[in-house]
């Protein structure tokens, strides 16, 4: 049987909720699709969501949770596609935001990619489109 799968989200944990969606809305441009409280349980969700895609970041807030998350070494970052890399690069450096340096794997290729970190050591990479 053929079945046909779509991603729709991806969930990380934060410890400082309205710090993270201030992060996705102000540096990336998302918006808060849907909150979901579950003080029964100590949690909340919360899906940010790119006005032009249908891929939601989950940002999990767990009320009991007082240190930072540990990150590991499997995940390694989301990536989005931008028009003018070297402006969102200049604006992201004025807003004061932790970026790499503009990369490119190599010299034939056009555009180039940097990183961005969240407030939780979250990365995502902004690639030319």
């Amino acid at each position: 049987m053929d079945y046909n799968y779509k991603l729709v989200h991806a969930c990380i944990r934060v410890l400082d909720l309205e710090k993270s969606i201030e992060f996705y809305e102000k540096a990336l441009n998302f918006e808060v699709a849907r909150r979901r409280d579950f003080p029964e349980h100590e949690f909340t969700l919360v899906y940010l969501k790119s006005p032009s895609g249908d891929f939601e970041i989950e940002l999990t807030y767990n009320y009991d949770q007082e240190e930072p998350y540990e990150i590991g070494n499997g995940f390694s970052h989301f990536a989005v596609v931008v028009d003018d890399l070297k402006k969102s690069y200049e604006h992201h450096q004025e807003m004061g935001y932790q970026v790499s340096d503009i990369h490119s794997l190599s010299e034939e290729a056009s555009g180039g990619f940097y990183f961005i970190t969240d407030p939780d050591g979250y990365e995502t990479e902004i690639i030319q489109k």
